[in-house]
């Protein structure tokens, strides 16, 4: 794990990186440049401050800078909402005051949203933890992910799952967007929460053993995955496009709900009604001389 300080460092540089002088809508004349993206001095002309002091904040120390220069910051590098966030929590972090790092409890889902999950049946639904531990499900959704719910043994962590296990390379035939999203979106909470230990040790656990994720783990990058598209490869209906949307707990903040349904009248669409009968069809008691078993 990197400490604060080269976080904010390669963090900025990369973002400095990323943007020529003609997207920043600077004039260059002539002279070869050694770096891809602008110059310090030309970070700091764009944002309204002395070249010493960006080069200060670049090195890693956000302290005491306002919020007046961390939005002159956002508006020179360009920055989205996700970057936006991660670096006021990367200042927040250096100005404020230090936290012992703790564990977190897993959260427990609220009764009625339990009741919630088991109602919408005819929906794949997930309740996850923000470091990807199932927490609670429906029976589509564990039917539409029946890697992660064994039949004897507790559910698996997703995100270890990605990484540390083959069969999801099979299971998500783009693998690497999916897991590369991981990465960013645990690269944006672990600037909001830096010292929650559960978050550090599944990052230290994943940068050690698999290389793919501490290559994108240092590429800094963040976003918001609230809702999107992915493709599966399901083991029994075959392939499928869902469309996933998130869904905030604001009663338990650690926890979201998350549903996935595919496009109507498409073959996805075929398979996951596929899917539902078989599921059905997997729980229907059978009837031997007129007795239900």
């Amino acid at each position: 794990m990197s400490s604060k300080r080269e976080d904010v460092q390669q963090f900025l540089t990369a973002l400095r990186g990323r943007i020529t002088p003609e997207q920043a809508g600077l004039t260059v004349f002539g002279g070869e440049r050694r770096v891809p993206g602008l110059r310090r001095e030309e970070v700091a002309q764009l944002a309204g401050v002395s070249t010493a002091y960006y080069t200060r904040m670049e090195r890693g120390d956000l302290s005491g800078v306002s919020d007046s220069v961390l939005f002159a910051l956002v508006r020179a590098l360009q920055l989205d909402e996700a970057e936006t966030t991660h670096l006021f929590d990367l200042a927040r972090s250096a100005s404020g005051p230090r936290r012992t790092p703790r564990s977190k409890p897993q959260p427990r889902v609220p009764a009625p949203v339990a009741q919630l999950i088991d109602t919408m049946r005819d929906v794949p639904t997930l309740a996850m933890t923000e470091l990807g531990d199932p927490i609670a499900s429906n029976e589509l959704g564990r039917a539409l992910f029946p890697d992660l719910f064994p039949a004897d043994a507790p559910p698996l962590n997703h995100t270890r799952y990605l990484f540390l296990d083959e069969r999801s390379r099979t299971f998500y035939p783009d693998w690497e967007t999916s897991a590369r999203g991981v990465v960013s979106s645990l690269r944006l909470l672990a600037g909001q929460d830096p010292t929650n230990r559960n978050l550090t040790a599944l990052i230290g656990e994943l940068a050690t053993r698999s290389g793919e994720f501490r290559t994108w783990w240092g590429g800094h990058t963040v976003r918001i995955h609230a809702a999107g598209t992915k493709r599966i490869n399901h083991p029994i209906v075959g392939e499928m496009t869902i469309a996933y949307q998130r869904l905030a707990l604001t009663t338990t903040p650690d926890l979201s709900l998350t549903t996935y349904l595919p496009e109507p009248a498409t073959p996805s669409m075929d398979a996951l009604n596929l899917l539902r009968s078989w599921t059905a069809h997997q729980h229907q008691p059978t009837k031997r001389h007129g007795v239900d078993h």
